[in-house]
């Protein structure tokens, strides 16, 4: 083993330029790696003549615990990357190669750590036992070169490509038939109304629910007056589910829907619901606002129920379709996605909003619908914007004031213009 000096520590580090403490590291770190292999040459010469021979001990590893002052735990990935990187030799004398030399002379360098160390000796342990010696030794030294200079992810991404060189057709599956995926999705309604929702998702439906929400929760494009989307990423992602929900719920074949998107039991006075204030019981799980119960209206299954002063059920409604199938296919080709100026959304992602709503007399038929998507459908219901349908039969949008003091109408060009 070669001599190696301690680096001298400036007298006041205070005074130590960035250059300085950066070499000074580089230095001590050098000097720790080389020092710790070799400490694994002693251990591997303590393992060739026999622990108990020599101290009376069972094992390299417990001796060098207690020697060390460390656990078996501590202690047995030293033991064990000693006798990997080092000569050894049998009970008869003879000598047993390194498992991997060039990372033992990379060690021994100071170049590389116990981390990358143990990776790479992790990797040779996932080559087939039928790749040739030659195949093997030339994938140890590629790596450990590259491990001089590379970090953790740049050599977990060469072991792949070189495990794959050896070993194309990888590893023949024990069991034929995969395990069953595990998921795991809770949804509870806490006291202040709001719902909270947890899980836990395998990889495969992770990363497609994830592919999916990215694509919803892309922020909106630049308006008309230069205003950026001020949600957050948590916000879009919200309403992204929202939009994802809306979606299965749309769809025929959905169990418990049949395609219709909102089954509302409104239980609220009529009154209520015509003026817009007073609060509603959505699906007898809640409260929302009687505007909230307006906007749902729109486009839904609708069973009202007419309650008394006292709260007495006096009559249930029959169940009624406001917009049908056949008024959405006209709705989107006349549309062709969200009306609202300036938005990108496409049909499949809006409601069917009524101009002059059902509960003020409006009519469900197309000279009183467009298709918003769920954050205009919301802007129209709550904000100063206002729709109406223009004398061509296409709907237009009137700007609140303070956005265009003259209220110019406004109409959707990007749908036209595709």
């Amino acid at each position: 083993m070669s001599e190696t000096f301690l680096p001298e520590l400036p007298q006041e580090l205070w005074r130590a330029g960035k250059l300085e403490l950066a070499y000074g590291v580089r230095q001590f770190l050098r000097v720790m790696r080389m020092a710790s292999a070799g400490l694994g040459q002693l251990l591997a010469e303590v393992e060739s003549r026999g622990v108990k021979d020599l101290y009376g001990y069972g094992s390299t590893v417990a001796w060098f615990a207690d020697v060390a002052g460390l656990s078996s735990r501590e202690a047995g990935p030293v033991v064990r990357r000693a006798i990997a990187l080092n000569p050894t030799r049998a009970l008869d004398g003879t000598e047993v190669p390194p498992v991997a030399p060039a990372t033992a002379a990379a060690a021994a360098e100071g170049a590389i750590g116990d981390h990358r160390i143990d990776q790479i000796l992790e990797f040779l342990g996932k080559i087939p036992a039928e790749v040739s010696p030659e195949d093997r030794e030339y994938a140890e030294k590629t790596l450990a070169t590259l491990a001089r200079k590379a970090g953790p992810r740049e050599l977990a991404d060469a072991e792949a490509q070189v495990l794959g060189w050896l070993d194309p057709d990888g590893k023949e599956p024990k069991d034929p038939e995969p395990a069953p995926p595990s998921r795991e999705v809770t949804l509870e309604r806490r006291k202040d109304g709001f719902w909270k929702l947890s899980g836990l998702l395998d990889d495969e439906l992770g990363a497609r629910t994830a592919a999916v929400l990215d694509a919803y929760a892309k922020p909106r494009p630049v308006d008309e007056v230069g205003q950026a989307d001020p949600r957050s990423k948590a916000e879009r992602q919200g309403d992204a589910f929202a939009e994802v929900l809306d979606l299965a719920i749309a769809c025929p074949d959905q169990p418990g829907t049949s395609g219709y998107r909102t089954l509302l039991h409104v239980t609220i006075g009529l009154e209520e619901l015509k003026s817009g204030i007073g609060t509603a019981c959505l699906d007898f799980v809640g409260a929302l606002t009687a505007r909230e119960a307006r906007l749902a209206a729109c486009d839904c299954l609708m069973l009202p129920i007419v309650l008394s002063a006292a709260g007495e059920p006096l009559d249930v409604g029959r169940l009624r379709r406001f917009v049908t199938p056949g008024q959405r296919r006209a709705l989107n080709i006349r549309d062709r996605g969200c009306a609202f100026p300036g938005c990108h959304r496409q049909p499949k992602h809006c409601h069917a909003h009524h101009i002059d709503h059902w509960a003020d007399g409006g009519p469900t038929d197309l000279r009183n619908l467009v298709l918003l998507c769920g954050f205009h459908h919301r802007l129209i219901h709550h904000g100063d914007w206002e729709v109406r349908m223009a004398a061509d039969g296409l709907p237009e949008f009137t700007p609140p004031q303070y956005l265009d003091p003259l209220r110019r109408p406004r109409r959707d060009t990007l749908h036209r213009a595709a």
